[in-house]
Order: structure tokens, then C-alpha cells, then sequence
């Protein structure tokens, strides 16, 4: 092994990266005193984003998502509550925690920020061709799954080989969190996971069944399958278990060959929508008749992306289901 020339590697990367940081955060207007010339600092903008975007967050959970510590978070919520911008109200699962909820005020403001950002990105891209566009993103979207591949959540990811009482009890869970009107019977559920290139999985944490997603192949498109009842229990968010389910599913679908996987979602499921944006889904046209509807979303997997998955999947998924 060559020290001096690992060495040297190693510091040309590093100042790669720094290099980077320094060029994005100037280019972005990251330094300045308030965030987009406006009256927020960076850190009180994006917790006003984190708010409006997560289900029932509490300051915990928007701390581990930033990486702030708690004594810091707890001086700019109490700022932004004197401010009205945000409400602080105790949680009906545990009455020690606070739910953060974006006051009228809050809301308001938020979408301000949201537009002017997404006008700052858009004067970014404007002079650049599609094609640098593309690999602008696809770029972004392979950084973020390198760099994430160490964080590996607490939960246990267990695909099912038969449908059990957890897997019933918690799609029964997610219908009734977001009114589904069309659901899945036991018969079909049982069907789903049988069947060829679909299936489900189930998510265990502190020794309890807490979240669900489902992959079911499409007919109409080839090689192609949908992400349906990705479900995490409220009290059990914030530990990366929705990501540690949509990290088997897709890691399996590539197994089985598919290249593509769809989703519809509704409008009002904001944090849903941001995640799936995060990991990489685009708008597409509608490709089902589900009348509740409003949003369609499809995600491109391929070996690459199976390769880093799997790093987390083998860690997590245990192929005989938590008796």
C-alpha cells in the first residue's frame, strides 16, 4: 500500500469537496445575514420548512432531520411561537412532546420562501440545455445515495411471505389516516404478496410492527411496478423508517428486473410527496384510474442503485417475518 499517495488522494478530495461547498454556498447566497435577502435566517427558514412539510413533528424529530442540538432548536421555535408562526401543541400519544404545526401567519410565510427559492433555482437552470439539466439531477440523486448509505435506521425490515395480523392491522391504519376509499381485502392482500415481481414488506421497531409499503407489478407497463401503502405509526417517525422501506422495496424490485416505479399520491400529502421527491421520483402522466388521485409520480432503479441499497437491505431484512 502507497501511504504518501493515499495521503495525497485524500487531500485532493477533501479540498474537492470544500471547493465545491464554497463555490454552492456563495452561489446560493448562503452566507448572508438572512436567508434570500428576506427576514429569515437560513436555519429558522428550513425548520419552517421542515414543519410544514413532516407529519406531527416534534422538535426532536425536526432536530435529527437538520442535525441541531436540542438546546438550540428549542431557542428558535420559542422565537418563532412569540412570532406566531408556529403553534406548539401536546402530542395525544405522549403529553411530554409538543406537535409543531405552521400557524396561518407560518403558512403564509413558508410559501413565500418556497416561491422565491424555487425562483432562485430556476434562474440557476434557465441558461443550462436539458441535457445538463438531466445530469444535473441524476448527479445529485447519486451523491445523496452514496453519502447516505451509512445511516442505517433502528427499524427491522422484513419482507413477508404470507400476510399476518401485523400487515392487516397497520394497512387498516393507513386507510383510515388518509380515508382510502378503495381497499385492498385480505384475499388481495394475501394475492399481492404471492405474487410474481410484488410484495410486502413490514417494518419492526422497538420489537413492534410500526410501518408498511407494498410493491405491486404493473400489467399495463412493462417492466414496471407501483409503490402502494407506505405507512410508518405516527409515534415511530423520525427514525428513517420510511426510507429504510422504499430502500427494500426498490433493492428488491431491481432483483426481479423492473426498471421503473410508479406511485400516485393527493396534494394534500405534502411530506409524502417530499419524500418521494427526495429519492429521486419525477412527475409522469396519469397511469391508473384511482379517482382520489391527483398526483403521479415515477421513480427510474437500475443495478447501480440496487448495489447501494443493498449495503443498507443486508443489515436490515431478515427474509424469515418476526414471529
Amino acid at each position: 500500500m502507497n501511504s504518501t499517495g493515499d495521503a495525497t488522494r485524500d487531500a485532493e478530495q477533501v479540498f474537492a469537496i470544500r471547493e465545491f461547498n464554497r463555490f454552492y454556498t456563495a452561489r446560493l447566497g448562503l452566507l448572508r445575514k438572512k436567508y434570500l435577502d428576506g427576514e429569515f435566517s437560513l436555519t429558522e427558514a428550513r425548520i419552517l420548512y421542515e414543519i410544514g412539510l413532516s407529519s406531527e413533528p416534534t422538535a426532536s424529530t425536526i432536530g435529527d432531520i437538520i442535525g441541531l442540538d436540542a438546546g438550540y432548536i428549542s431557542r428558535i421555535l420559542a422565537h418563532l411561537t412569540k412570532r406566531k408562526l408556529i403553534l406548539q401543541t401536546p402530542s395525544k400519544f405522549d403529553g411530554r412532546k409538543k406537535i409543531l404545526t405552521l400557524s396561518k401567519t407560518g403558512l403564509k410565510k413558508l410559501a413565500e420562501l418556497n416561491e422565491q427559492s424555487a425562483q432562485q433555482i430556476q434562474r440557476l437552470l434557465h441558461p443550462l440545455s436539458a441535457a445538463e439539466r438531466d445530469l444535473i439531477i441524476a448527479s445529485l440523486s447519486r451523491v445523496r445515495s452514496i453519502l447516505n448509505r451509512e445511516i442505517v435506521p433502528a427499524a427491522r425490515i422484513v419482507r413477508l411471505t404470507e400476510a399476518n395480523d401485523d400487515a392487516l392491522r397497520l394497512l387498516q391504519e393507513y386507510y383510515e389516516s388518509i380515508q382510502v376509499v378503495h381497499r385492498d381485502a385480505p384475499k388481495a392482500v394475501r394475492k399481492i404478496i404471492a405474487a410474481e415481481s410484488s410484495g410486502m414488506w413490514l417494518a419492526y421497531f422497538e420489537g413492534k410492527a410500526v410501518g408498511c409499503v407494498v410493491l405491486r407489478k404493473l400489467d399495463s407497463i412493462s417492466f414496471a411496478g407501483e409503490c402502494k401503502r407506505l405507512y410508518v405509526q405516527p409515534w415511530a417517525r423520525g427514525h428513517c423508517i420510511a426510507n429504510a422501506l422504499l430502500d427494500a422495496q426498490e433493492a428488491y424490485a431491481c432483483s426481479e428486473g423492473l426498471c421503473w416505479i410508479y406511485l400516485d399520491s393527493r396534494d394534500d400529502l405534502k411530506a409524502a410527496i417530499a419524500l418521494y421527491q427526495k429519492r429521486g421520483y419525477v412527475p409522469c402522466e396519469r397511469y391508473n384510474e384511482n379517482t382520489q388521485a391527483t398526483v403521479f409520480l415515477r421513480k427510474r432503479i437500475d443495478a447501480s442503485h440496487s448495489q447501494l441499497a443493498n449495503h443498507k437491505v443486508r443489515a436490515l431484512e431478515t427474509h424469515k417475518e418476526e414471529k
